[in-house]
């Protein structure tokens, strides 16, 4: 009886590729399994801190109680986010936090581009790295102290500024108890501690900048701020690109610590955000589910801004996270 030779089935092909992938990518990580274990915090951290609390936001959809915990607290749906819907705080809230929002984007994003252009002008020395340290050095100051700054500077009675006013000929004004200076406030203040961070980083983007290009458009005859518009921008417009993404993703996710130091009965108005709010009923007034709805929105409104504003940038060919 002769013998018959079959062919190996497809399953057996692609089970025998698989096989050897498998061995080495498991071999790869064998190999550098340092880097792996450099990376192994930081992955604890996100899984720990990031996703494993993500388990918790079903009592956004229901009446939580401590008592009952996550699953015996029942089941209501879509009840907190309709209230939340139907408040007649939703509106002038969400305006708010939009508005505030987008007057500090405003600010706050493009004046350390500004900072670093001009910064980088300047020759290597110790004038440029003491006016690196005076920008950067507001970083380092609370919150707390720089709201605590800010209601001695703008007290209506002993503040510097309000003394500067009656000095010229004008009238005292309540900065911290007027609804209309509460975000001119804000965002002076933002500007003054945040930019010299964000000035850092896109000073490191410049020193990327291949020098040969700025030789090359003064032989053409450029002059400094034609160097800087052709070359220095377009040098840091990937990072710039990515950053803004990153800023429109966040962009609803106000500084809550300044925003509830600056609160006051008085302008509560347009101070009321929804990091306040979601402060107020949930520690404070103990709704828990309805301040976890609150939070879901509030993070469900800044995905959506981070997935359209990347996906803006893929369309303009600039560059995007994914």
């Amino acid at each position: 009886m002769t013998g018959v030779l079959t062919r190996p089935t497809a399953a057996h092909d692609s089970q025998a590729v698989v096989r050897p992938r498998r061995r080495s990518r498991l071999a790869r990580v064998l190999r550098k399994w340092q880097l792996y274990v450099l990376l192994a915090p930081t992955l604890l951290y996100f899984l720990v801190f990031k996703y494993w609390p993500m388990y918790g936001v079903q009592i956004a959809f229901r009446d939580y109680t401590p008592g009952g915990g996550f699953t015996d607290s029942p089941w209501v749906g879509l009840e907190h986010f309709e209230r939340l819907f139907s408040s007649y705080q939703f509106p002038q809230i969400l305006s708010n936090t939009i508005l505030l929002a987008l007057v500090n984007l405003a600010f706050v994003f493009p004046i350390p581009i500004l900072l670093a252009l001009l910064v980088n002008q300047l020759a290597q020395g110790r004038v440029r790295r003491g006016i690196q340290t005076i920008l950067y050095a507001p970083t380092f100051i609370s919150t707390v102290v720089v709201v605590g700054i800010l209601f001695v500077l703008l007290s209506p009675r002993a503040g510097l500024v309000n003394n500067l006013i009656v000095l010229l000929g004008g009238e005292p004004i309540f900065f911290m108890g007027s609804p209309e200076w509460f975000r001119p406030v804000y965002v002076a203040s933002s500007v003054w501690q945040e930019a010299g961070f964000n000035m850092v980083v896109y000073l490191a983007a410049l020193a990327g900048v291949d020098p040969a290009l700025h030789d090359a458009a003064k032989v053409d005859g450029a002059s400094r701020w034609q160097r800087v518009w052709h070359v220095d921008i377009p040098g840091i417009a990937p990072v710039i690109s990515v950053l803004f993404i990153l800023a429109v993703g966040n962009l609803l996710n106000l500084g809550f610590e300044k925003a509830l130091l600056m609160q006051t009965d008085l302008n509560l108005a347009t101070s009321q955000i929804m990091q306040t709010y979601t402060y107020q009923v949930g520690l404070l007034g103990a709704e828990f589910s309805y301040a976890s709805a609150i939070g879901l929105f509030n993070a469900l409104l800044n995905l959506g801004l981070l997935l359209t504003f990347n996906w803006v940038a893929r369309r303009a060919r600039q560059s995007s996270l994914w």
